[in-house]
């Protein structure tokens, strides 16, 4: 049987994915696609007509969006990583979906000042709303993690490792959320994982 084969790299949302196959322990081919021209080309978009990274392949299984494919490979192959009861895995859902909608929106508007836009370009009230904007889902999470280690309760999990691969961003744009500590001791934990620095490596 051939190996999984995720499309992608590290510099992009693939890392999410990159960071849950690492996770997973499995083994599988890396195909380093990337977000821009390699992704229109049309042996890739024969695997996702999105044109978009990351993409898995997994014998008759072809999936697009991070989010999809991290719930499948921890259901797959990661038990210990993925709720075993219907209440879990939807919280497991429900973390994941949360990331991509109260986060990343706000995350992406100072990724694109602060890393596509020249500097004398930027617009600085693009930036402050979007860190202002922040501070409500920040404070939603920092108050769902007193008293608790991960998000599901005594062990890391999908919902962690889903949510943390979004928040990403944030550090690499310099976003200091460092007054929610229950927060950013979590984001800490996350980030420690040994599967998150081979995630880095293997997608570079």
């Amino acid at each position: 049987m051939s190996k999984p084969k995720l499309y992608g790299i590290a510099g992009s949302r693939a890392l999410r994915s990159l960071w849950a196959i690492e996770e997973t322990g499995i083994e599988y081919e890396h195909v380093p696609v990337n977000f821009m021209e390699e992704s229109k080309q049309a042996d890739y978009l024969a695997v996702n007509p999105n044109g978009r990274i990351p993409a898995l392949q997994d014998g008759d299984v072809t999936l697009c969006e991070s989010m999809a494919i991290n719930l499948y490979l921890a259901k797959t192959y990661a038990g210990d990583l993925y709720p075993q009861d219907a209440a879990g895995e939807a919280k497991a859902w429900q973390w994941s979906v949360w990331g991509i909608s109260e986060i990343e929106p706000l995350q992406m508007q100072i990724v694109y000042q602060k890393l596509f836009m020249p500097e004398d370009r930027r617009d600085a009230g693009i930036i402050a709303a979007a860190e202002k904007g922040l501070q409500r889902p920040l404070a939603v999470l920092d108050a769902e993690l007193e008293g608790s280690e991960w998000l599901l309760g005594d062990a890391f999990s999908i919902a962690d490792l889903n949510l943390a691969a979004v928040m990403d961003l944030l550090t690499t744009v310099a976003v200091d959320y460092s007054g929610f500590q229950n927060a950013s001791r979590w984001a800490a934990a996350c980030y420690s994982k040994p599967s998150y620095a081979r995630a880095k490596a293997v997608g570079s």
